[in-house]
């Protein structure tokens, strides 16, 4: 997941040319994406790890790096099996 994530960055996103993304890099913070990128990212996440993400879960603290997404990703799936 991790590397589709950065993938699709490098595909679709990235306001420059990019050849990799390293997992710890400040994606709006260093310019690689917009504000309306990151809701394409969003709902691309949404798509691919199969998860709903609320609006109160759509703070930078998850979204910064691809490492945040992926703690972000398995924290989610792991509340969704959980039995209520």
């Amino acid at each position: 997941m991790k590397d589709k994530i950065a993938q699709f960055i490098i595909e679709h996103l990235a306001n420059e040319t990019l050849a990799t993304i390293d997992g710890n890099e400040d994606l709006l913070g260093n310019g690689i994406i917009d504000s309306l990128g990151m809701m394409q990212l969003i709902n691309y996440i949404e798509n691919e790890a199969g998860i709903q993400i609320p609006p109160q879960d759509m703070v930078l603290e998850n979204f910064m790096t691809i490492e945040n997404m992926m703690a972000y990703i398995t924290s989610s799936k792991e509340h969704k099996t959980r039995p209520q």
